[in-house]
């Protein structure tokens, strides 16, 4: 009995390590943050949408900040904690870095504890969202509808109403303090 205890042990050890360091490979480290500590993305599939905004690369990198492209052309994820925007509180729109079209409003701005700014929803007709299967789990990626900028991802573990949480980096956006 203890030889089958042992192999079943053992057995299961052995497959749990094959499977963590296989996720390992995918899940982005601190040692594999880029000098302006962005997280690669994992290569992305290619879309078949369409976008009324468009620009070839080299007009991306001269129009936005390096951390900027990262996110919003190359589907990187800014640290968290690291944008100004995650503690902003007063009251206006969260706009697109890379086309300026609005995408939230602050009254559905909450604090996740993420540290990531996170929206209960975005305004309408301003987003656009596609399954990504990038690191090894299938998650809501979120983007501008206007130019296919990579803005985060949606999760279900949002507050009341909407039960949703859009998770999104703060340098794929702007902020325009409302002025009344």
């Amino acid at each position: 009995m203890s030889t089958r205890r042992r192999f079943l042990v053992l057995g299961g050890t052995a497959a749990g390590a094959v499977l963590v360091g296989a996720a390992a490979r995918h899940w982005p480290s601190p040692l594999s943050q880029d000098a302006a500590g962005l997280i690669p993305a994992a290569e992305a599939a290619p879309s078949s949408e369409r976008f009324e905004v468009v620009f070839t690369e080299a007009e991306w990198r001269a129009k936005l900040s390096p951390a900027s492209f990262a996110v919003l052309r190359q589907e990187a994820t800014e640290r968290p904690y690291s944008s100004p925007l995650n503690g902003e509180h007063r009251r206006g729109t969260f706009a697109c870095a890379g086309c300026a079209l609005p995408l939230f409003s602050s009254t559905t701005k909450f604090e996740s504890g993420t540290g990531w700014p996170s929206f209960w929803q975005p305004l309408t007709d301003a987003v656009a969202v596609r399954t990504d299967s990038t690191l090894g789990m299938a998650r809501m990626e979120v983007h501008c509808r206007r130019c296919g900028g990579h803005l985060g991802h949606v999760f279900d573990d949002g507050p009341r109403p909407t039960g949703l949480r859009y998770c999104m980096n703060g340098v794929a956006m702007s902020f325009a303090a409302a002025t009344t």
